[in-house]
C-alpha cells in the first residue's frame, strides 16, 4: 500500500470515528511516526484532522466535515443552478468559491442535454442593476474585492460560531472603527449586503454595510448563536427608522413642510418613509431629515414642487430661493422670444 492509498484508509476511517494512533499503525502494518506523517499530509492538504490527548485520545476529523449524501431530482437541481447563476449577479456573493465548487458537483449529475443549458447560467438568468437614486447620493463605497472578503469572513464566521474582527469606514463621520461581532445573519437589499450581529464591546445589535468595511477577519474565539437575534427583525428597514433617529440627535437636520399628498408620495420612497413627519395644522405636516446637504435637498423641495416650504436651514432656504426666481426669469425670458 503506498503512502496516499493509506493516507486514503486513515480518511474513511476516521469518518467513522475517533482512532488511536496505534490502532491505526496496526491496522496499515506500519508504524506509528508513519502514521503522524500520514496525518501532517491529510492536514495540510486541509481535511481537519483533530487530536486529543490522554489513554483514550487519538483523532477524528472536525464534526461536521463530511456531509451525508443528498439525492435530488434533475428539476430540483435544476432550480438550484438557476438559484446559483442568479446569487452570481450580485456584487458580491457569499463564500464564492465554494459555490464553485458546488455547482460543479450539481452539473456533474445532470444528463448532458440539460447541463449544457443550465452551465451557462448567464445566458438565461440575469439581474438588473438598481438605478442611480438621484436623491440620495452616496460615497464610493470600498472596493468590490474587500466587499467579497467580508461578506465571505461573516458567513464563515457565521458557519463556525466564531466572532468576526471588523474594520470598517464611515465615509459620512469621516472615521474608520473597529468591531468584535457576532455574526447574527446577512441582508440583501438594493444591491448591497448588510452585516448583522451582537458587538461584543458595547453588549448591542449591530448593522454594517458590507461595501464599506475594509477588513474582516474571523477570530478563533467561538460564542454561543443568541437565538433572540434574527436578521428578519431588520426586513422593512427598521434599522434605516432607528439610524435616522441617531442622526438626528448628532447633527443639525433639515425641516420642509408639505402638503398631506406630498407626505403621502414621500411614504412611498424607500428612505422618506422612515423621516419624521409632524402634524402642523390646516391639514399639513412638517418632514424633519437628518440632512443639510443641499445636492439632496434642493432637489428633494423642487422635486415635491408648489406647496413644498423649505423651513430651515436658513442658508439652503435663501439658496433655494435664488434659484427658484433665477428658474422664474429664465421662464419668462423663453416666454417673450
Amino acid at each position: 500500500m503506498n503512502t496516499i492509498e493509506r493516507a486514503l484508509g486513515i480518511l474513511l476511517l476516521l469518518s467513522g470515528g475517533q482512532r488511536r494512533a496505534t490502532e491505526l499503525a496496526e491496522r496499515f502494518g506500519v508504524s506509528v511516526r508513519t502514521i503522524y506523517r500520514d496525518v501532517d499530509r491529510l492536514i495540510a492538504l486541509g481535511i481537519p484532522v483533530e487530536a486529543e490527548r490522554g489513554a483514550e485520545g487519538g483523532y477524528r476529523l472536525a464534526r461536521g466535515y463530511l456531509q451525508p449524501p443528498v439525492a435530488l431530482t434533475r428539476g430540483e437541481t435544476a432550480a438550484l443552478l438557476v438559484a446559483l447563476a442568479l446569487v452570481r449577479g450580485l456584487r458580491a456573493t457569499p463564500l464564492l468559491e465554494d459555490l464553485g465548487t458546488a455547482q460543479a458537483k450539481l452539473l456533474a449529475s445532470l444528463p448532458r442535454s440539460a447541463r449544457e443549458v443550465i452551465e451557462q447560467g448567464e445566458r438565461i438568468v440575469a439581474i438588473e442593476r438598481p438605478p442611480v437614486d438621484v436623491f440620495h447620493p452616496e460615497p464610493e463605497p470600498v472596493a468590490v474585492a474587500d466587499m467579497q472578503a467580508a461578506v465571505d469572513a461573516f458567513m464563515q464566521g457565521l458557519l463556525a460560531s466564531r466572532r468576526v474582527r471588523i474594520r470598517h469606514e464611515n465615509p459620512y463621520r469621516g472615521r474608520v472603527s473597529d468591531y468584535d461581532l457576532e455574526p447574527c445573519g446577512l441582508l440583501f437589499d438594493r444591491d448591497r449586503w448588510y452585516l448583522y450581529g451582537w458587538e461584543v464591546d458595547l453588549q448591542a445589535e449591530r448593522f454594517l454595510r458590507a461595501d464599506r468595511v475594509r477588513h474582516a477577519e474571523v477570530s478563533g474565539m467561538a460564542f454561543r448563536p443568541r437565538l433572540d437575534l434574527s436578521v428578519q427583525s431588520q426586513i422593512g428597514r427598521a434599522w434605516l427608522s432607528r439610524a435616522m433617529r441617531r442622526w438626528e440627535r448628532e447633527g443639525v437636520a433639515s425641516e420642509i413642510s408639505v402638503s398631506r399628498e406630498q407626505a403621502d408620495r414621500l411614504c412611498r420612497d424607500w428612505y422618506y418613509r422612515h423621516a419624521v413627519f409632524e402634524p402642523e395644522g390646516d391639514g399639513r405636516l412638517r418632514l424633519r431629515i437628518p440632512n443639510t446637504d443641499p445636492e439632496v435637498i434642493l432637489p428633494l423641495v423642487r422635486w415635491l414642487g408648489p406647496g413644498a416650504d423649505l423651513v430651515s436651514p436658513p442658508d439652503l432656504r435663501a439658496r433655494l430661493a435664488q434659484e427658484l426666481a433665477q428658474m422664474a426669469r429664465d421662464a419668462g425670458s423663453a416666454g417673450e422670444i
